[in-house]
């Protein structure tokens, strides 16, 4: 216990609401982190989701089996339920989980430290981050925890998660702040930017809170790193920073969190690249590709280019970078610095959200069409956003093949770059298309980076 109070002791300072309070009598020592989780406790809840699922045949998408098995095929409906846990950030009762915890429910409760219960419902939601607000209803003068900017903290920290586990009732864990700037190592959908630590999380910890000793939240508990599906002392939290944004978006009334949109391709540069771009180490993120309508071409930049900071804070690969445009906000200017040519420089970039322009123009095809039922949208970069898909991507996507569609073998997210060797650049161009076919039908697609022939006889 020396060694670690030593150790909290050589800490650099920290902004004044997080100095850290370190025991300094044997008395102290002995209650350990008492008054901290008697502070936090109230703040921290239990959660209960039940959503509708369909549940289909394993067969019904396999092209040999699925007309042997189409009468197993069809969908059934199953209530599924989750446990998890959730942080309360407002008296008015609005609370922060995680995505995986509650999205899509139909039925969420959530039930407090004194087993008080209140229905809630989702106000935003985000699976990419993993992270959902939700109001709770006809809460007034609920606990709530104070966010600590995840920035001040330090990697040997003291930290606490608390959680419920199994569902067999609040629990605390300590352990430290492991490392900082964890991005692409965490599990499930989340990907992003982490603080890790080895305080235990397990099953039932997620949406739980990470706190600091003066129990000022730094992070929401997402998930851990385990071949058995136990803790084995590396957990993963989402940072205080977004979660702030998040909150911000769900009080401004967003049901979908916008993140601002780089338009940009890039790679991590490593140490066999460094010496070739004109860095004395390696790290940053070298673009490959910008599109058109990017506000860092606007800036000024271009191919080649290393973006080695964002507002002062050193990014090493994309989802750190988007990560630090993401707790800037959408609509602020950010201060980025790189390095062209060996020269160090910096330039002030608009955060923007995905221009919807062209209009994406969303139908769906009737009757007459050669594929029936089909949705499609003109590609534009808030749709290439929406699907990932390559930002020289041009065309109209698939966003729903229909059930005549999904069987002659397309999916959502596919373009159509040209029906019968017409190209098709809008929604509308193709549903013409579709229309005009008669006795044979030639889809040119792509999917991803591949380029496909589909050929059908009408």
């Amino acid at each position: 216990m020396r060694w670690i109070l030593v150790i909290c002791l050589l800490l650099p300072g920290l902004p004044a609401r997080a100095e850290m309070q370190v025991p300094t009598s044997q008395i102290e020592i002995q209650t350990g982190f008492v008054p901290v989780v008697k502070k936090v406790s109230p703040a921290v809840v239990n959660i209960y989701a039940r959503r509708v699922v369909s549940v289909q045949s394993p067969f019904s998408s396999d092209p040999f089996f699925q007309d042997l098995f189409r009468d197993f095929g069809t969908p059934r409906q199953r209530v599924q339920n989750s446990l998890g846990s959730g942080v309360i950030l407002g008296e008015d009762g609005i609370v922060v989980s995680n995505y995986h915890v509650v999205g899509e429910a139909t039925d969420i409760r959530v039930v407090l430290n004194d087993r008080r219960e209140f229905s809630a419902k989702v106000l935003l939601a985000d699976e990419e981050s993993d992270l959902a607000i939700l109001q709770m209803e006809n809460a007034h003068d609920m606990p709530a925890l104070t966010l600590r900017d995840s920035d001040t903290v330090q990697v040997g920290e003291l930290v606490l998660a608390l959680g419920n586990p199994f569902g067999v009732g609040q629990t605390v864990s300590s352990g430290i702040v492991s490392g900082l700037a964890r991005s692409g190592t965490a599990t499930g959908n989340a990907r992003g930017y982490f603080i890790q630590t080895d305080a235990p999380i397990n099953p039932g910890n997620s949406g739980g809170a990470l706190v600091d000793v003066n129990g000022s939240l730094i992070g929401i508990n997402t998930s851990i790193l385990s071949r058995s599906g136990g803790s084995n002392g590396i957990g993963f939290a989402i940072p205080s920073r977004l979660v702030s944004q998040f909150v911000a978006q769900a009080r401004d009334g967003k049901s979908v969190f916008e993140r601002p949109w780089a338009g940009m391709d890039g790679q991590p540069v490593t140490a066999d690249m460094a010496e070739g771009l004109g860095l004395s180490a390696p790290g940053g993120v070298v673009i490959s590709q910008l599109h058109p309508a990017s506000s860092f071409l606007e800036a000024g930049y271009q191919p080649g280019d290393v973006i080695t900071a964002v507002e002062g804070h050193p990014v090493n690969t994309p989802a750190e970078m988007i990560f630090r445009m993401s707790v800037t906000g959408i609509g602020a200017e950010a201060r980025i610095a790189h390095v062209r040519n060996g020269e160090p420089g910096e330039a002030t970039v608009r955060l923007i959200a995905a221009p919807d322009v062209p209009p994406r123009g969303q139908l769906t095809t009737g009757r007459n069409a050669a594929i029936p039922g089909m949705v499609l949208s003109t590609v534009n970069p808030a749709v290439i956003g929406e699907y990932g898909l390559p930002l020289s991507a041009q065309g109209v996507v698939v966003d729903d093949p229909g059930q005549i569609g999904l069987r002659a073998g397309l999916r959502a997210g596919d373009i159509l770059r040209g029906i019968n060797d017409v190209t098709v650049e809008i929604a509308t161009e193709a549903e013409a298309a579709l229309e005009e076919a008669e006795r044979h039908l030639f889809l040119d697609v792509q999917r991803g980076t591949q380029r496909m022939t589909m050929r059908f006889r009408l």
